[in-house]
Formats: structure tokens, sequence, C-alpha cells
């Protein structure tokens, strides 16, 4: 059976053609709310393949488990540098461990929040951008209509799909929100699909 989400995506014919109906994307909650945070901040500005390195070093230093935040705040500075973080990356991984202590990150905290209250609620944390949360509302808390507009891949898949050429951003964005408009309450399956046509039809979308 077709899952409603596809149904209602397929009525945008532009993006109808970037839908993979052998692909359904199937969200998943996970509780880990503060270590998907330090992941984040970890692999900013640098590749997959560097980016995973170093959050299995950071996992080595706790014997593989999710370390509590108390252990974070425990652990000296130097030690989280080793692994390969910068000292402002290293300063944000606590100030996430820090907050998650004094404020609280835990799932049951977001369950009657909007996306957009969790978006300023997590972004108070210094090294914890929009983008971050809205990763964050996706793929660990399960959200099913977030819109990641400021997210490369997602710029120039509907570049690519609906042929949109500004050279402004402020425009293209503006436009890939109307846009998305339509795609409601399932924004976040067409994210997932239009990253995925990105990644292997839409290779020379400019």
């Amino acid at each position: 059976m077709t899952p409603i989400y596809i149904t209602h995506l397929m009525k945008d014919a532009r993006l109808l053609g970037a839908i993979n109906k052998a692909q359904p994307f199937e969200l998943v909650k996970r509780k880990e709310i503060y270590l998907y945070l330090y992941k984040s901040i970890m692999s900013q500005q640098l590749s997959t393949k560097v980016a995973s390195v170093i959050f299995k070093r950071f996992m080595d230093l706790y014997k593989g488990t999710a370390p509590e935040p108390v252990e974070i705040l425990n652990t000296p500075f130097d030690t989280l540098r080793s692994i390969g973080l910068s000292n402002a990356k290293t300063q944000y991984v606590q100030n996430v461990a820090r907050f998650a202590i004094t404020q609280g990150t835990e799932v049951g905290k977001f369950e009657g929040m909007s996306n957009e209250e969790i978006i300023e609620y997590l972004t108070r944390i210094k090294g914890v951008g929009r983008w971050t949360v809205e990763m964050l509302l996706m793929f660990t808390l399960g959200r099913e209509d977030v819109f990641a507009v400021d997210d490369l891949g997602i710029q120039n898949a509907m570049i690519g799909i609906y042929k949109m050429r500004y050279t402004d951003k402020k425009k293209l964005k503006k436009r890939m929100l109307i846009i998305s408009n339509n795609w409601k309450p399932y924004r976040t399956y067409a994210c997932l699909h239009l990253w995925d046509w990105q990644n292997n039809l839409g290779k020379t979308a400019t």
C-alpha cells in the first residue's frame, strides 16, 4: 500500500518526478537529544567520513556508551580537544551538556511544543543553529512537517526540479517556501525525497 504521505506529495506534478515510490521513508524517534546535538556540532564543516571518525573517537572516550551530560562536563577540555575538535566545537559540546543539565533536553519536554518552539528553545545554546535543530526535528524527534529551506542539498534539488534561476538567495528561499506549503503536513518526507533525488539523480543540478 502506498504511504499516505506519498499520495499527498504526488499531487505536485514536479515533485512527482523526484519521488522514488520504491523507496518509502519511515521516520524514527530517538531519545538521545543531547547526543544528536553533540554529533551535529562535531560534523559541522567536515566531510561525512571525517565526522564519523571524530564521533567514534568521542564515543570511545566513554567506552562506546552514550555519555551523560555530567560526564561531558567532567571530561577535561584537552581530552575532548584531543579527538580532533577545535576549541570552539569543544566549548559548544560543553554548552549542550550544560544546557541539558540546567534546562533539560529530555524527549518528554518537547512533546507539547511546536517545531518553532523547539527551534527557539534549543538555539539558545551557543553553537546550535536553526538547521541543526531542523535536522534533530526530522531524525531524532520524527516530526513529519519540517522544511529545511537553508539546506544546500534541498536548494539544489529544488533548483533542478523546478528550474528556478535566482541569483538572489532571499528570493530563492521565498519561492521554495511557497512551493513547500503545498506539501504540508508532510514536508519532512518531501525533504527526504529531494535529498534522495539530489544524491542519485540530480547531481548535475546547478
